[in-house]
Order: C-alpha cells, then sequence, then structure tokens
C-alpha cells in the first residue's frame, strides 16, 4: 500500500494508469538550471527591450535599417519573455494545459523562431544594399518597403509553421505517449523541408550577401591606399583595422547561427525524426534560443548609437521633455 503511494506521487496524474511520471532531477544539478536558464531569460529580455526602446523613442533612430533591427528585437523579447519561461517551468513539472494548448505553443515557438530567422536575412540584404549600392540605396530601400517587408515575413513564418504542424493542429497530442506530457514529432519529410526553409536557405543568403559585403568593404578600404601619400603607413594601419572588422563581423554572424542551430537540425541531417519535450532541459533547443540573447549584442551593441541610448535610458535621460529628439548620430 505504501509503495503504490509512492508510486503514485510520482506520477502527473495519479488516478490514470496512462499518466507520465513527474520528471525529476538531482536538487543541485536542478538549482543550477533554473538559475542558468532563467537568467539567460533575464539578460534576453533586458538587451532587447533596450533596442525596441532605443528605437521607438528617439526619432533620429527611425530608419528603415533600425525598423529591422526593432522586428527582429520584438521576435527575441517574445523568445525570453514567453517561450523560455514556460520552458523553466516545466523543468520539473508535468504538463497540465491540455493538448490543444500543447500544440499551440509549439506553433507561436516556431512561428517566433522563424520570423527571427527571417528578420537575419531581410538584416543581411539590407546591408548588402546600404555597401554594394549606396547610391540607390535611399530609393531601393525606405520605410514603407521595409514595413511591407517585416509584415510579409511575421505572416510567412505564421502560415509555413501551420503549413509544417497541420497534422498536430488537426489531432493535437498524437505525440504523447502519455498524460502530463507535451511532446511534437516531426517526421522526416518535414524535418528536412524545415532543415531547408529554416537552415540551409538563411544561412546560405546570410552567407553570400556578407560576403559580398566583405568583398566591397575590403576593396574600398584598400582604394584608400591610393588617395594616402604622406601617411602611407598610418594608412596601411587604417586600411587593415577596416578589413579586419568587416571579416570579424561576418564571421560572428555565421559562426553563431550554425552553433545556436546546427544542433537542432541533427535529428533532420541524420535522416531521423526531431522530437521535442517541453517538460525537459533539451540542450539543442535552449542553444537555438539562446541566439535571441546573442543578437542583440551582434546587430546593435557595437553600434555608438546604441550604447549612447543605454546610457540615455539607465540614467532616465528619456523622461525628459525633448529627449525623443536628442541627438545619437
Amino acid at each position: 500500500m505504501m509503495m503504490e503511494a509512492l508510486d503514485g506521487a510520482d506520477l502527473c496524474f495519479p488516478r490514470l494508469n496512462s499518466s507520465c511520471k513527474k520528471p525529476t532531477q538531482p536538487h543541485t544539478e536542478a538549482m543550477l538550471i533554473y538559475v542558468l536558464l532563467s537568467t539567460i531569460s533575464l539578460i534576453t529580455v533586458a538587451l532587447n527591450l533596450l533596442v525596441i526602446i532605443s528605437i521607438a523613442h528617439f526619432r533620429q533612430l527611425h530608419t528603415p535599417t533600425n525598423l529591422l533591427l526593432l522586428s527582429l528585437a520584438v521576435s527575441d523579447l517574445l523568445v525570453g519573455f514567453v517561450l523560455m519561461p514556460v520552458e523553466i517551468i516545466y523543468i520539473e513539472a508535468c504538463w497540465f494545459l491540455g493538448d490543444i494548448l500543447c500544440t499551440l505553443y509549439y506553433v507561436v515557438d516556431y512561428v517566433i523562431t522563424s520570423a527571427s530567422v527571417a528578420n537575419m536575412v531581410l538584416i543581411s540584404a539590407d546591408r548588402y544594399i546600404a555597401i554594394c549600392d549606396p547610391l540607390r540605396y535611399p530609393t531601393k530601400v525606405t520605410k514603407t518597403k521595409v514595413q511591407i517587408s517585416v509584415c510579409l515575413c511575421w505572416l510567412c513564418s505564421v502560415f509555413y509553421r501551420i503549413l509544417l504542424l497541420h497534422d498536430h493542429l488537426q489531432q493535437p497530442g498524437r505525440s504523447n505517449s502519455c498524460f502530463g506530457e507535451c511532446v511534437v514529432v516531426i517526421n522526416n519529410t518535414a524535418g528536412v523541408v524545415d532543415l531547408v526553409f529554416t537552415f540551409i536557405i538563411p544561412i546560405t543568403l546570410i552567407i553570400v550577401l556578407y560576403l559580398r559585403v566583405f568583398v566591397v568593404a575590403v576593396s574600398q578600404a584598400r582604394a584608400m591606399r591610393s588617395h594616402i601619400a604622406a601617411t602611407q603607413r598610418s594608412g596601411t594601419v587604417t586600411v587593415k583595422k577596416m578589413e579586419m572588422k568587416a571579416a570579424r563581423a561576418l564571421g560572428i554572424v555565421v559562426v553563431v547561427f550554425l552553433v545556436c542551430f546546427c544542433p537542432y537540425y541533427f535529428p533532420a541531417l541524420a535522416g531521423e525524426d526531431t522530437s521535442i519535450d517541453a517538460s525537459s532541459v533539451a540542450f539543442e533547443l535552449w542553444l537555438a534560443h539562446f541566439n535571441s540573447c546573442l543578437n542583440p549584442v551582434i546587430y546593435a551593441f557595437f553600434y555608438p548609437w546604441f550604447r549612447k541610448c543605454i546610457k540615455l535610458i539607465l540614467t532616465l535621460q528619456i523622461l525628459k521633455p525633448g529627449s525623443r529628439d536628442t541627438k545619437l548620430l
């Protein structure tokens, strides 16, 4: 009788024979996981919130490029504010919200992640046009065109993910083996499609566009040498710094994207189904979400205007009348 009571305490739904066991972790390990993941979530929210406030508040930052950064920051904020907390809560808890909410959670998860990746591609395209065709940039890239692109980016992410998870939306809980878990299994065919559209095509576009930007930036830097006569040595040093900066930017964007998303797509690459469980600490899922913590650092933090904005926000200078018109550039 005592053993039955203990067994019942370990179950999500003690009165159901098909109940899952409660996920358990050693206390010390669980505490370390909670602290680490909660810290990542808070940093993700804080950094992206700073980007959103900066771009939304200061009029000088209302440019097409920054609208793309704003959209990226919104998607990354949702990752830190919505997705990460749910995953933290269910580290040592059963899923009690039902099969429908489980499926909707994953739809939202995938939509936000897809939108974040699509925004990174749009930013790459924007920088490509700005560097490689600067004279026609103001006519090619306008606020209206960027707003339409961002809206299409989010709409396409929604339709694409609904299509990909169509079977799960028709039959919620189809991948669950017992009551109290929230699992979505994407078959290999859908996984390969997702691999192509959410990983291979985006990273290929990002690499091609940034390589073109890198080539043009280096050629422009080297062209400066012909205009330097008296200070030849100084000019060479300046050119080398510009080349290294361009190469570093390209390397950081590509390496971070690959490191964060590669592990998640290993099953699809290996010809296996992709299984995701909300009630487990999936390293590959958290690594993909960690990209949202790094994006504001990669795409905004290195801008001098962003560092000025942080200072104005943290010192509450933005509350002063006329702060919206502060000169930042």
